[in-house]
């Protein structure tokens, strides 16, 4: 039988004793300091952005994170441990923004470029203290007294002889990638700077008429994204659905005025709701492709205009 472990001030208690130990016997940098001359073994993390402060999220991955350079360690690797701050991207200029009451990059050159930097580089190390404590607390062993900062000449230089040696080496390439932009900010936006701002919002769309060439008739087509319509190139049609061919009134009974509209069958009392109109002839989404018709805007010559 084992005998039964007493803690007189609890786990918290065990903890603080820890802490204290291996401060007293400086055994995080002896952990260092271990495997001199061994083979390296290269753990990348993420480095935090200190204009923010540690939350459970961070908590959880650097326990996390822990475990793999120590194993390492004592499968007789040498591991280097260096802790880091992200000092670039747009958390830190948006907090400079709401700090100084100013909005977008105009209001930012107004004010001053240097100075705006000057004031995100003060910025960034706002709650360092914070990050040591809880490092410290969760016993992350990591060295914290010779940090990279991104924005040290130093760090800038090593990253563009990475980009020049991956260059030479034939690694890069030019290429086309869509992604979220930010007109406000004038840049584009990661996925994790989309998911910071994440709310539902109700949007407007509308419904576009397309010319079908040579014939007085239009296609109807619906749109989430009418700023694509100016280079829109080609219209999605369902073979198996069923469409079709209306004469509608857009006048007033005393003045009527008709036009021709092509459209899916299931959504005429939707579209035309408010418009009278004859049904001219019902047909397969199928028979619609190959179908051509005029751009919508009289600007930019664009090829493929077909369903």
């Amino acid at each position: 039988m084992y005998k039964k472990v007493e803690l007189k001030n609890g786990f918290v208690g065990m903890e603080k004793e820890v802490a204290k130990t291996w401060k007293e016997k400086d055994i995080i940098k002896k952990n260092f300091a271990m495997n001199e001359g061994k083979k390296y073994f290269t753990f990348y993390d993420g480095p935090p952005t200190a204009n923010g402060k540690p939350h459970v999220g961070h908590i959880e991955t650097r326990v996390m994170k822990d475990i793999i350079p120590r194993y390492k360690v004592m499968k007789g690797y040498k591991v280097i441990r260096k802790a880091g701050w992200d000092t670039h991207g747009l958390p830190v200029e948006l907090e400079i923004e709401k700090k100084l009451g100013i909005s977008g990059k105009e209001q930012i050159e107004e004010y001053g470029v240097e100075k705006f930097v000057k004031e995100c580089k003060e910025s960034v190390f706002t709650y360092v203290s914070m990050w040591e404590e809880m490092t410290n607390k969760v016993g992350f062993w990591v060295d914290m007294e010779n940090p990279y900062v991104t924005y040290h000449n130093q760090y800038i230089e090593s990253v563009w002889w990475a980009l020049k040696q991956m260059w030479e080496k034939g690694l890069l390439y030019e290429g086309h990638k869509v992604m979220p932009y930010c007109p406000r900010c004038g840049t584009a936006l990661s996925s994790h700077e989309v998911a910071q701002g994440y709310k539902d919002v109700k949007d407007l769309t509308c419904v576009a008429k397309f010319k079908v060439v040579g014939e007085d008739k239009y296609i109807l087509a619906w749109t989430t994204t009418p700023w694509t319509l100016p280079s829109n190139l080609a219209l999605c049609v369902n073979k198996s659905y069923e469409y079709v061919e209306v004469k509608a009134n857009i006048g007033t009974e005393d003045e009527p005025q008709y036009e021709t509209y092509i459209l899916a069958k299931d959504l005429l009392d939707k579209v035309l709701k408010e418009t009278p109109y004859e049904i001219v002839k019902t047909f397969k989404g199928e028979e619609l492709l190959g179908t051509k018709y005029e751009r919508l805007m009289p600007f930019g010559e664009v090829e493929r205009k077909s369903i």
